[in-house]
């Protein structure tokens, strides 16, 4: 597992230490939640920090694997295709009044 991923991992559990913290210290007297909020902005800029730190020294961002095999012609094997097939003839088309066997303004006679 590369360090990126370690402190990705170990940001849940650094703020509930976090919030485990103030809890005693708010126990015992020393610091209220109202002041506590420092804190958590403190602990998103090192957490965020330590992330770039470790994804400037493994060289950007880690890239998932593909899980099949890969294409035969590329990522795009179908490039130089128009995007959507070209109409052969078997249209959608409305059709006639007179094959429907009723009035052409659709009232009943």
């Amino acid at each position: 597992m590369n360090r990126y991923m370690m402190i990705r991992r170990l940001r849940g559990p650094a703020f509930l230490i976090l919030v485990g913290i103030i809890a005693l210290l708010n126990q015992a007297n020393l610091l209220s939640w109202g002041e506590s909020w420092p804190l958590f902005l403190i602990l998103i800029g090192v957490l965020l920090l330590a992330e770039r730190a470790a994804l400037a020294a493994e060289g950007g961002y880690p890239h998932a694997p593909y899980p099949g095999p890969p294409y035969a012609g590329g990522p795009y094997p179908n490039a130089g295709a128009p995007p959507y097939p070209q109409a052969t003839g078997a249209a959608i088309v409305p059709a006639h009044t007179q094959d429907l066997g009723h009035e052409p303004d659709g009232g009943e006679s």
